[in-house]
């Protein structure tokens, strides 16, 4: 069956029409949404620290590319919320899925595994990163341009653990073979409509035969029906050594969830660390959360130090994922004319400016544009 779309409006207040594609194969793999002339209402969770200094730099930015976006702005808890027993509050959730797509600062969580909890809940099955170099930023390579795929709720990160008998505990990592496809349909299908030519997938099947193998022939299910895309299995260490030694042999990589932790901080140091990378959690009905996954800096917070680069850039994914490509574009632009000039530029990319002189060198490139 040919892949077409599907729209249809929406009646609320964002009015928000929906698009649904489906692959080649008739597989729902997303879908996604664009604006009429109303503005979209996006969930803004400002994060801890400098949460939210770097999203009144996301405002700033956003108001001067005229990017059609209205903001519910929430704030999470330094604590777990006990009705959700998550670090978002109960007011959070329901505003997410309301409004189908969020933008989130940084955290500062005792126990990581609350954000798991939350892919889990609200179903963010697929995280997206993008990792590429900045002209003009020096760093190891120059040429780095990849995207991890990762499967956001299974895995080692399911969080059933237990002691079998004293001394000894269990750590159970989750595979599933309606998961695995799923992830393997999104993979191969954002290659496909973002001109990416391959797709690797990241195992350890030679060890966890079961679990990893199950994920492998699901990756090789969906490829039989992506023939104009070049796939391969690596398997994980051989990757990271692939990765440090030409990181231009990759492409799509797709992968569990562990593994997909492990490699995306790695690809960060290899194009100047986790404040100039941004990522996107996509879900069923088009639902989209872009966060950034940098800690929350409360060691500089109200300094006016703070890099908003990657928050900005996670923004610039959300408008893309809304296919108001026109802003994206204008706006990533902007970020990478101001880091190639190098007069403004926060501490962590070796400058001295403020994060408000940086973010206004940002809004200047957008007016000159």
């Amino acid at each position: 069956m040919a892949a077409f779309l599907a729209r249809q409006m929406l009646g609320n207040r964002s009015g928000k029409i929906l698009k649904t594609a489906y692959s080649s194969s008739g597989t729902l793999v997303g879908r996604s949404f664009w604006s009429s002339n109303i503005p979209i209402t996006v969930t803004l969770l400002h994060g801890d620290g400098i949460g939210p200094e770097i999203a009144e730099a996301v405002k700033q930015v956003f108001t001067v590319a005229s990017a059609p976006i209205e903001w519910e702005e929430h704030y999470v808890c330094t604590e777990t919320d006990p009705r959700t027993n998550s670090f978002l509050t109960l007011e959070c959730l329901e505003s997410l899925r309301c409004n189908k797509f969020g933008l989130k600062g940084p955290t500062e969580m005792p126990l990581p595994s609350r954000k798991g909890r939350l892919r889990r809940e609200i179903q963010f099955y697929a995280k997206v990163r993008p990792f590429f170099s900045f002209p003009g930023y020096k760093t190891r390579y120059d040429d780095v341009d990849l995207i991890i795929i990762r499967e956001n709720t299974q895995g080692e990160y399911s969080g059933i653990e237990h002691q079998v008998v004293k001394g000894v505990v269990q750590s159970l990592e989750i595979i599933t073979h309606e998961a695995s496809l799923r992830i393997a349909e999104y993979a191969f299908h954002y290659a496909k409509t973002h001109g990416r030519k391959k797709v690797s997938a990241i195992h350890k099947s030679n060890i966890m035969q079961k679990t990893d193998g199950l994920f492998l022939k699901c990756c090789q299910e969906v490829a039989i029906k992506y023939p104009e895309i070049i796939y391969e299995e690596v398997v994980i260490d051989t990757c990271c050594m692939m990765l440090v030694k030409n990181p231009s042999v990759f492409d799509v990589l797709l992968m569990p969830n562990l593994y997909g932790d492990i490699i995306s901080n790695l690809c960060a140091e290899l194009v100047g660390g986790l404040g100039l990378t941004p990522s996107c959690n996509i879900g069923e009905d088009g639902l989209a959360l872009a966060e950034v996954v940098h800690d929350s800096a409360p060691d500089i917070a109200g300094m006016n130090l703070a890099n908003p680069t990657a928050m900005l850039l996670s923004g610039v994914m959300l408008l893309r994922h809304l296919e108001l490509n026109e802003e994206a574009e204008q706006i990533h632009k902007a970020i990478t004319k101001t880091i190639a000039e190098g007069k403004h530029r926060t501490p962590d990319l070796g400058g001295t400016s403020t994060t408000t002189e940086f973010t206004e060198a940002i809004c200047d490139h957008l007016i000159i544009s």
